[in-house]
């Protein structure tokens, strides 16, 4: 989507068409939460904020770094996942084609499993930076911190579904096991970014 204007970006997933999809909505929101966290980080510099100046540029520059990479993902999983339309719409009329189709299929899926998978994982790195604001971060806007950690969990509990989804459609034993390995490391992170936001809210709400 580099360069794409949002709405037009928008018009294409609404649309029936194989990308982008759930995937690469998840990757878009990840970096939506991480210029979120950077945003904050912006907001908790200056004189006032002295003491923690160090902080928030490693927080913001973090930030920046996760965002670009999870634009990059949103990209990757819609590539990844046009593979796999590829490889469904192989010919299969003869058995060396059916053969042929099926491996290209196992393979577009093992790969299409790695996107929704680095989403994750960069979504369990906002959620902690996030976490590290609630305390230290400008209380102005501090709603925003609940807002990003909230971004974060839906990207991460969405690419676990999107690891799921190519992990059932996997014959390859290992590969599934792998996967199930991944599903569950994920998981664990899941109740971390509604932690957040439920504290900021009770903050707010007192």
């Amino acid at each position: 989507m580099k360069g794409q204007p949002i709405d037009e970006w928008l018009g294409a997933l609404a649309s029936r068409t194989p990308t982008p999809g759930g995937g690469a909505a998840a990757a878009l929101a990840a970096a939506t939460a991480a210029s979120l966290v950077s945003m904050v980080a912006e907001y908790t510099t200056g004189e006032r904020w002295a003491d923690r100046s160090e902080q928030m540029e490693a927080t913001g520059a973090e930030a920046r770094r996760l965002g670009a990479r999870a634009l990059e993902l949103v990209d990757a999983d819609a590539a990844a996942f046009a593979q796999v339309s590829d490889a469904y719409s192989m010919p299969k009329e003869t058995e060396a084609e059916q053969a042929a189709r099926q491996t290209a299929i196992q393979a577009a899926l093992a790969a299409a499993a790695d996107p929704p998978r680095r989403v994750g994982e960069l979504a369990i790195e906002l959620i902690e930076l996030a976490e590290s604001l609630v305390e230290t971060g400008n209380p102005n806007v501090i709603s925003d911190v609940a807002v990003a950690a909230s971004l974060a969990g839906a990207a991460l509990e969405s690419a676990i579904v999107n690891v799921e989804v190519n992990r059932a459609a996997l014959a390859d034993p290992d590969q599934r096991a792998e996967l199930t390995r991944v599903a569950a490391s994920l998981l664990e992170s899941v109740a971390t970014a509604a932690a957040i936001t439920a504290d900021v809210r009770a903050g707010l709400n007192s």
